[in-house]
């Protein structure tokens, strides 16, 4: 389901000629509300960089809003990948500033909401990898206006943005109930896909998983 063929949905399902405004609203809204409650492929992104010698610092990309892993890249190409604590241990572990005491990173932490804080800092400009969670652009806004989400879970994008219409619509409560049961079914279908299936074979089981039904 591409952009406009969910808008004339939510239309005809509303019976209600939303503004643009309004429409794209409820739409984002409800993206933003299935983003937040499973794990796709989809949200997750990887870029490359270098950290800084002597700068214990390093940014994050712009639509970053979490981390999944963060490596340093060493001149024998291996993956060496940091730990995540606080920044008051990174701060009490590594006080010295003096550069006879900086190392290959070993530890990070989320600094502010623009970077990270290393512990050591780096002795030298060093490759990394950074492997996180963000917002793909919104259906309403990608060109062709087509996405992972739209193409592949339509049910669970058009439910959720008609939840949205309805409430500010402020409509009957067994109508409003009908949508939210068609859309938690959906998020389950999506959950067994998202949490369950994708990560039946994770080397690590550190990470959110469900159960699969078989």
């Amino acid at each position: 389901m591409n952009y406009s063929q969910l808008v004339t949905e939510i239309q005809s399902y509303t019976e209600n000629q939303f503004t643009t405004v309004d429409v794209d609203t409820f739409i984002t809204q409800a993206e933003q509300r299935i983003y937040n409650s499973v794990q796709l492929p989809a949200l997750r992104k990887n870029v490359t960089g270098t950290m800084t010698a002597g700068n214990k610092y390093l940014a994050v990309p712009t639509d970053w809003l979490s981390t999944f892993s963060l490596a340093v890249i060493n001149a024998n190409n291996e993956y060496l990948y940091l730990l995540n604590k606080d920044v008051n241990f990174i701060r009490q572990a590594f006080p010295d500033t003096d550069a006879d005491f900086y190392n290959v990173p070993q530890y990070y932490a989320v600094f502010d909401n623009t970077s990270f804080i290393l512990g050591p800092t780096p002795d030298q400009s060093y490759a990394i990898e950074l492997h996180y969670f963000y917002y793909p652009e919104s259906i309403t806004t990608v060109v062709g206006g087509q996405t992972w989400l739209g193409d592949n879970f339509s049910s669970i994008l058009l439910y959720g943005a008609l939840l949205e219409a309805y409430t500010y619509m402020k409509g009957e409560a067994d109508v409003i109930q009908q949508y939210q049961r068609r859309y938690d079914e959906a998020m389950q279908l999506l959950l067994q896909l998202g949490d369950g299936k994708n990560r039946q074979d994770a080397y690590r089981s550190g990470q959110v998983r469900i159960p699969v039904k078989t």
